[in-house]
């Protein structure tokens, strides 16, 4: 029987990549001017962008039954979204970062960074699927490969939003160790994770949600993207109903 340890590694190397990423941040961050952190941020909406386009592409492959994989997308993310603004799930997160800016101070973006941190780090196939890896046979590889993009990545924030970017851990200890913990549940209902069609689709509609976030990076329009999460916990259910429907 695999260990805590063994079962939540790769969940802890990825929160040390991103403090180690946010601590170079702050150190670069007081070295930059103020167009070049603009700059910094501009970068990162447009990967954050290309990233979700990418991730997105299962909503047009994959069918559940007759139902095509993008109604079910479409459906999940209204649904979630509704749901989403009525649990005030983007005011909560961020009256967390507002709270943790009160208990240990940081600037006027901090909020913020903490939010667009926590959404990025927090949504996609590599939190998933490396969680899941995690925890039913101790292999943290995925989360390794992940922690240390998230600790790039964190250097190129923190220079736009400052510590807030940092305490993003706390959502990812919570998000991907519980995975990891209860992977064997999880598992035993999706068969093999990268193969399982309703992961893949879970990964589209997290796509999606994705590009709303790279919008508000790059101050296109304000998302709340926070409120669009239900979505990836109710596009399994679609799926399946998809399925039943179709039969």
């Amino acid at each position: 029987m695999l260990s805590l340890w063994a079962k939540t590694s790769g969940t802890w190397i990825n929160v040390a990549l991103v403090l180690l990423g946010t601590g170079g941040g702050l150190i670069l961050r007081g070295r930059l001017p103020r167009t070049m952190q603009d700059v910094i941020t501009q970068v990162m909406g447009l990967i954050t962008l290309f990233i979700g386009v990418q991730m997105a592409q299962p909503l047009t492959q994959i069918n559940a039954g007759q139902i095509a994989g993008v109604i079910v997308g479409i459906v999940a993310l209204v649904t979630g979204g509704l749901l989403g603004e009525w649990w005030q799930i983007e005011q909560r997160l961020a009256a967390m970062g507002d709270g943790l800016k009160a208990r240990f101070g940081g600037g006027s973006r901090f909020t913020e960074g903490f939010v667009a941190a926590s959404l990025l780090y927090c949504i996609g196939p590599m939190a998933i699927l490396g969680s899941l890896n995690n925890g039913l046979s101790g292999d943290n590889t995925i989360l390794v490969i992940k922690g240390t993009m998230d600790g790039l990545i964190s250097i190129a924030l923190t220079g736009s939003y400052g510590a807030g970017v940092g305490f993003s851990v706390l959502p990812v200890v919570i998000y991907q160790g519980g995975i990891s913990l209860f992977a064997g549940l999880l598992a035993s209902g999706i068969g093999d994770p990268a193969a399982s069609p309703s992961i893949l689709l879970v990964t589209g509609v997290g796509g999606v949600i994705i590009m709303g976030l790279g919008l508000n990076l790059l101050q296109v329009t304000t998302i709340r993207v926070a409120s669009f999460l239900p979505a990836l916990l109710l596009t399994p259910l679609f799926f399946m109903l998809g399925q039943v429907l179709s039969a």
